[in-house]
C-alpha cells in the first residue's frame, strides 16, 4: 500500500504543476476594466492585448485582432450587411418637422440626421452608380453627426458601408503621420528630395541619391501626396512606437461607441525600418471607416476627440468635452499642412471648379487600388471652414476599372451641400472665416437650361452631349475622346424638382440615370496595387474620357 500511494503521489504530482500553470496563464490574460468614470488612452496600462511576453501593453498600441493583407485578402470580399436591428437609419421614420426619429423603449428618439443632406448624398451616388461609397459629414464642436449616407451598385442589399473599416486608409493615415512628425519637432518647412514612388515603394528610393530630382517640404509633401518624402521622414524621425501612439490617440485600433455597430480601424504598424516607412506613407495594411474619418477630420480641425453622436441631446445637455489628442500648436501647424491638398495639391482643380468652391476647405486626399478583386478605392476627409469648422466630412468611393465620380468629388460635394444646410453663422464669424461662398448657379424658380453651371445654355433636348469647357459636344456623331478631361464637370441626372443645392445639371423632364451617364473613364494605372496621388487627374476624378456621355447606360462587366 504505500508503494501505491507513493506511485499515486508521484503521478498526480506532473498533472497539478500543469494546471496550476495553466490557471496563471488565464489570469494574466483577462483584460482589466477600465476605471469608472474614466477611458484607457495611449499611455495607460491595458494588459488586455499584445503578443506573449510583450509585458504590459497600451490601449490601442496593439491591434486588437489579426489585420488582414491587402493584397492577399482585402477585407471588403468579407463585407457583411448591417441587420434589421442594427440598421437604424432604414428604421427611421420622417416627422412632421423633418426630423428623422427612431422608436425608442421610453418613446421617439431623434437623430442628429439631416435628411435633406442624407438624401441629396446619396441620390449623388445613386445616379452615379458607385459600385461602394459613403460619405459621412459631422459638426466638428459637438460630434453631431448630420449625414450617414451611401450606395452600393455591386451590392445593392449591403447596408452599413459607413461603419465598415473594410477600405485602406491609404494616404489618409499621412494626417497620422504627418501628426507624428509634428511632435518629434520636425517643422513643416523642412525639406526632402526625391525621385519616384508614385505607385510603390522600395528601400533605394529611402536613399539620398544624384537622382533626386524634386524636393518638397513636408507641409507640400502633405499637399502633393508624396509618398517618398513621407517615407524618408518617417525613416528619419520616427520610430515605431512613436507612429503607434499617435494612431492609437487618433482612435486607430480602438473601438469607437456609436449606436450603429462600427469596426474597429486596424492598423499595423511593423517595426522593421523598411515597412515602417511605407506605413509611414500610406502603404500599409491600414484600413478606415468612413465615419471614422469624419471624426479624424474633426479632430484635425479642432486638436479633440469627440466621438460620434447620433441622438439629439436632451434639452440644457452640454457636449461631451472630448480628448485633446493634438496641442494647438500642432493642430495648427497640421492644419496648414492640410490646407495645401486645397490650394496647391491633389484636390486643387476639384475645388476651384467654378460655381462648386468651398472656401476655407482643409483636407487630405487618398487613393490606392487592389487586384483581386480590382478595387479602386479613392478618399477625401476634411473640413471647413479653416477658421471657423462647421463641418468635417469623409467621402469614400470604391470603383471598378471604369468609373464616373471618385472620392475628391463626393467630398466636395458633402462638404459644400453641408454648409448650405446650416444657418448663416453670426456676422462676425463670418467676416473672419472666409470670402463670402460662391453659390451653384441654380436658383428655385431656374428653368431646367439654367440650373447647370457645367452645361450649355443651348443643349438640344434630344441631344446628351459631353460638356468640355462649357461648350455643348454632339454625341450623335463618333464616339469623342475629351483632350482635356480636367476642365469636365461630370454632374449627374437632376431630378424633376431641383433645388438650389442640388447638384446635378438640369436635365429635361424624366430622364433617367442610365439614359444620360457622364463619360466613363480609365483611371487605373498598370500597377494597380500601388496608388499615384501625384497625379493630379487620377486623384481628383477628371482624367481623359474613353467613351461620350451619350446614352451610356449602366456598367457591366
Amino acid at each position: 500500500m504505500p508503494d501505491s500511494r507513493h506511485l499515486l503521489a508521484a503521478l498526480l504530482l506532473p498533472l497539478a504543476l500543469v494546471l496550476g500553470a495553466m490557471g496563471t496563464a488565464t489570469g494574466a490574460a483577462e483584460a482589466p476594466q477600465a476605471p469608472e468614470g474614466g477611458s484607457l488612452d495611449a499611455g495607460t496600462a491595458d494588459a488586455g492585448v499584445g503578443a506573449p511576453d510583450a509585458g504590459v501593453v497600451e490601449l490601442g498600441l496593439v491591434p486588437p485582432q489579426p489585420v488582414p493583407s491587402r493584397k492577399d485578402a482585402p477585407p471588403i470580399t468579407r463585407l457583411r450587411s448591417l441587420n434589421r436591428k442594427e440598421d437604424l437609419l432604414s428604421r427611421a421614420k420622417l416627422r412632421r418637422d423633418g426630423r428623422l426619429v427612431v422608436p425608442g423603449p421610453e418613446g421617439e428618439a431623434t437623430l442628429t440626421i439631416d435628411a435633406s443632406l442624407q438624401e441629396q448624398l446619396t441620390r449623388i451616388m445613386k445616379d452615379y452608380q458607385v459600385p461602394y461609397g459613403a460619405a459621412v459629414v459631422m459638426e466638428p464642436s459637438t460630434g453631431k453627426v448630420l449625414a450617414l449616407a451611401e450606395h452600393s451598385e455591386a451590392q445593392p442589399d449591403v447596408r452599413g458601408l459607413t461603419t465598415r473599416a473594410v477600405f485602406p486608409a491609404a494616404s489618409i493615415f499621412k494626417i497620422v503621420t504627418g501628426g507624428a512628425l509634428l511632435e518629434a519637432g520636425v517643422s513643416p518647412d523642412e525639406e526632402a528630395c526625391f525621385h519616384g514612388g508614385k505607385r510603390r515603394l522600395n528601400e533605394r528610393l529611402l536613399e539620398d541619391s544624384e537622382r533626386d530630382g524634386a524636393c518638397y517640404s513636408l507641409a507640400a509633401a502633405m499637399g502633393k501626396s508624396a509618398n517618398v518624402v513621407f517615407a524618408k521622414m518617417t525613416k528619419k524621425y520616427l520610430a515605431a512606437d512613436t507612429l503607434r501612439r499617435m494612431a492609437a490617440r487618433l482612435r486607430f485600433n480602438r473601438p469607437i461607441p456609436f449606436p450603429i455597430p462600427t469596426d474597429v480601424s486596424l492598423a499595423s504598424i511593423p517595426d522593421d525600418e523598411f515597412e515602417l516607412a511605407n506605413t509611414g506613407a500610406g502603404f500599409g495594411d491600414v484600413y478606415l471607416s468612413p465615419l471614422h474619418g469624419a471624426a479624424l477630420a474633426a479632430a484635425s480641425a479642432t486638436g479633440v476627440w469627440r466621438d460620434p453622436v447620433l441622438f439629439e441631446p436632451g434639452p440644457g445637455v452640454a457636449p461631451p468635452e472630448g480628448e485633446q489628442v493634438l496641442t494647438p500648436e500642432v493642430q495648427s501647424a497640421l492644419e496648414e499642412m492640410l490646407e495645401q491638398t486645397v490650394t496647391n495639391g491633389t484636390a486643387r482643380r476639384i475645388f476651384r471648379e467654378r460655381a462648386f468652391r468651398v472656401p476655407g476647405a482643409v483636407g487630405k486626399t487618398g487613393t490606392l487600388a487592389d487586384k483581386n478583386p480590382f478595387r479602386d478605392y479613392s478618399w477625401f476627409v476634411g473640413y471647413a471652414p479653416k477658421d471657423n469648422p462647421r463641418v468635417a466630412v469623409a467621402a469614400i468611393v470604391a470603383n471598378d476599372p471604369l468609373w464616373r465620380i471618385r472620392g475628391t468629388w463626393l467630398g466636395r460635394e458633402a462638404m459644400r451641400l453641408a454648409l448650405e444646410r446650416l444657418p448663416a453663422p453670426p456676422k462676425a464669424v463670418a467676416a473672419k472665416t472666409a470670402p463670402p461662398s460662391v453659390e451653384p448657379a441654380v436658383a428655385e424658380s431656374a428653368s431646367p437650361a439654367a440650373a447647370a453651371p457645367a452645361v450649355a445654355e443651348k443643349v438640344p433636348a434630344t441631344s446628351a452631349g459631353e460638356v468640355v469647357a462649357g461648350k455643348s459636344v454632339s454625341t450623335s456623331a463618333e464616339p469623342v475622346v475629351a483632350e482635356k478631361a480636367a476642365s469636365l464637370s461630370v454632374e449627374p441626372a437632376v431630378a424633376r424638382e431641383a433645388t438650389p443645392s442640388s447638384v446635378q445639371p438640369a436635365v429635361a423632364g424624366k430622364a433617367t440615370p442610365s439614359s444620360i451617364q457622364p463619360a466613363v473613364a480609365r483611371p487605373t494605372p498598370p500597377s494597380p496595387e500601388g496608388q499615384d496621388e501625384g497625379d493630379e487627374a487620377l486623384e481628383e476624378g477628371t482624367v481623359e474620357m474613353t467613351a461620350p456621355a451619350g446614352n451610356a447606360g449602366p456598367i457591366t462587366h
